[in-house]
């Protein structure tokens, strides 16, 4: 215990001189026997797993950048499993049980906090749909609760539950058990997880190309060299097209901005997820105090991770709108996250059709929820070489067949439905 005071009290007079290193940085070797393209929540996750649940070490991540500083560091934090069509309720319900355990999985606190997220119904047509999707969330062993306007307003009491409000509140929908996360501290403990394991984690490492021999990738050209690769696994978010087409892949996904923003810090008011699809808008209040507000895509093409001024005025008019009195709140900071959104609104984890290149991508507005069930079933696929049955429903080639998961409507999104 005198030691533990000792070393707490030297390094908090040190200035982080003597902090150990969470992960290592090392150089590439020449091969590895599988090489993960993106050093965000989704690569890092996989590595784990790789190396925790299949015993393959051997692995490199490899990131252009910093860790989590892509959108892993770009998002808005919400965690939830409330979907509605069996292969996506299964996937984020699993999702869902690797987050309440992660923390302890990963000995990092991820501070993750199950303060409930709630869909508002602003019309009988909404409770109507909402009470479809929370019978089918119950069926599939989800938790849900459908709630009427006065238990919506002493659930959230600023919000504007008034005869006279801008958007009625007739009630809504609630998962006790989603909540929030935090991103960069998930990037961190899984990266550390992974390094203890034996991944080497290459930051500052731009993938230029994928060499292609036959129907296979022999490896990746990087700013750090050639590295060779027995498997290459890509999880890059919403730069999934650009690196796909490395390999001669054209993938049916789009990419856009999703443009976020937050406000002063202020007192604790806010203790839960409180979305709505009609205004298109989610509010949630961080650690730090601030609210966290999101709304709609830019609907044109982009990988500019910058906000426009547009959806921040959307964001800010919803807010006022649902909660009059945040209207005296500054802003502090906006930002944008660019989101690679699949034709069906589900994602695409599995095989492509060259022999040992794997995809996770096409995440829409799903990516940080679906961070530890994806790096689950990422590094499955990756390992076994076929899809596990979480995800046999998300594979590339659903499209050509017709077996798409139009799921657009789930989450506080529903009027892409």
């Amino acid at each position: 215990m005198k030691y533990s005071i000792f070393s707490l009290v030297r390094n908090a007079l040190s200035h982080h001189e003597r902090w150990p290193l969470a992960w290592r940085s090392p150089d590439p070797k020449r091969e590895y026997d599988a090489v993960i393209i993106g050093g965000g929540g989704h690569g890092l996750a996989t590595a784990y797993y790789l190396a925790r649940e299949h015993g393959i070490g051997n692995v490199a991540v490899l990131e252009k950048g910093y860790l989590g500083g892509g959108n892993t560091g770009r998002n808005t934090t919400i965690v939830r499993s409330n979907y509605y069509l069996n292969a996506n309720a299964h996937f984020y319900e699993f999702s869902l049980k690797l987050w309440e355990r992660l923390s302890v999985d990963l000995n990092f606190n991820v501070m993750f906090s199950q303060r409930g997220v709630l869909n508002l119904a602003h019309s009988y047509a909404d409770l109507e749909s909402y009470s479809r999707r929370g019978n089918a969330m119950r069926l599939n062993g989800i938790d849900a609760e459908l709630l009427d306007r006065d238990e919506v307003e002493r659930m959230v009491p600023l919000l504007d539950c008034s005869a006279e409000a801008r958007y009625p509140i007739m009630g809504g929908l609630l998962q006790p058990r989603g909540g929030t996360a935090r991103h960069d501290a998930v990037a961190w403990g899984y990266a550390r997880g992974a390094d203890a394991r034996g991944v080497d984690i290459i930051q500052q490492c731009e993938v230029t190309g994928l060499r292609r021999n036959g129907n296979r990738i022999v490896g990746v050209e990087t700013s750090r060299g050639y590295i060779g690769a027995k498997k290459v696994g890509l999880a890059v978010a919403g730069h999934s097209g650009q690196v796909a087409a490395m390999a001669g892949l054209r993938l049916p996904i789009e990419t856009h901005v999703l443009q976020a923003l937050v406000s002063e810090p202020v007192k604790p008011v806010l203790d839960t997820v409180v979305t709505s699809g009609a205004v298109h808008f989610y509010v949630s209040q961080s650690d730090k105090g601030e609210l966290v507000l999101g709304g709609d895509l830019d609907m044109y093409n982009s990988y500019g991770q910058r906000s426009n001024l547009p959806p921040v005025e959307h964001a800010v008019q919803s807010l006022v709108a649902l909660f009059p009195s945040f209207g005296r709140l500054r802003m502090l900071r906006t930002w944008g996250g660019v989101m690679d959104m699949s034709m069906d609104g589900s994602p695409i984890i599995g095989k492509t059709p060259i022999d040992n290149l794997y995809i996770n991508c096409g995440w829409c507005y799903g990516g940080f929820k679906a961070t530890p069930a994806a790096g689950w079933c990422f590094a499955h696929t990756i390992a076994q070489d076929r899809p596990h049955a979480l995800n046999e429903a998300f594979t590339l080639d659903r499209y050509a067949q017709g077996h798409t998961l139009d799921e657009r409507g789930a989450g506080p999104f529903a009027w892409m439905h």
